[in-house]
């Protein structure tokens, strides 16, 4: 690692939150190994029909249900706590397992599960139900205008500026359980090589773009990440 060490960015993606029973998506038995992503995940697919769209989404809310957040997750929100610098953590998860095990300064870059959007006035709110045809707005009263705030196949993520600003300031920037081959999370790491800071993936195995890290950790997240706070801490 670099002498700086102040200014931390962290990426997770779905294997942090496998080990906590929620399926990863371009694994081979992954989502969308058994479901047509150009069916339930875009733009269009919701417009030819959203009745198929919502059920996809609401049997996903429902089964977050009995999910809890795991130890990487924890490790995360500790380092954010008691680092005397700045720490981003920027997930490509819509779950809310990073929101529960404590950590605050994170950006869902593709949206939150157990959010809905209005299409009508723009709001985002908490829901934690069944988003159905005749649900109504709490912010505007319109029925039939909400759908999950999710970022889709063919949308821009959220929050992009802050995270680039984040990354040409980084002192460090890790990856941690994502596959690094979904754009624009996957081109961080280039991003952050060129800001001159240190890199690391931390992953379950090599991911597409390991040989562009400083340096790589590979198996469980419950270990990994817990591992290499308790030792970036304690350096600290």
């Amino acid at each position: 690692m670099t002498t700086a060490r102040e200014n931390i960015v962290i990426l997770t993606g779905a294997g942090i939150s496998a080990e906590s029973g929620i399926a990863t998506f371009r694994d081979k038995d992954g989502v969308w190994s058994k479901f047509k992503l150009e069916d339930y995940a875009t733009p269009e697919a919701f417009e030819r029909d959203p009745v198929k769209v919502q059920t996809f989404y609401n049997e996903r809310r429902a089964g977050m249900k009995d999910k809890q957040p795991k130890a990487a997750h924890e490790a995360l929100a500790r380092l954010e706590k008691e680092h005397s610098g700045e720490v981003l953590l920027v997930t490509q998860n819509i779950d809310d397992l990073h929101d529960r095990a404590g950590s605050e300064n994170l950006v869902h870059m593709h949206g939150e599960l157990l959010k809905a959007w209005c299409t009508h006035c723009d709001n985002r709110s908490a829901w934690l139900y069944n988003i159905e045809a005749d649900s109504v707005c709490a912010s505007c009263g319109q029925k039939g205008s909400l759908r999950p705030d999710v970022v889709w196949f063919g949308e821009m993520p959220y929050q992009m500026d802050r995270i680039f600003d984040a990354l040409d300031r980084a002192d460090i920037f890790i990856s941690i359980g994502t596959s690094g081959a979904v754009y624009p999370a996957a081109g961080f790491v280039d991003a952050a090589n060129q800001a001159g800071a240190a890199t690391m993936e931390l992953n379950l195995e090599p991911s597409d773009g390991s040989y562009l890290f400083d340096e790589v950790a590979h198996g469980p997240a419950t270990e990994i990440v817990p591992n290499w706070v308790e030792g970036f801490l304690t350096e600290s």
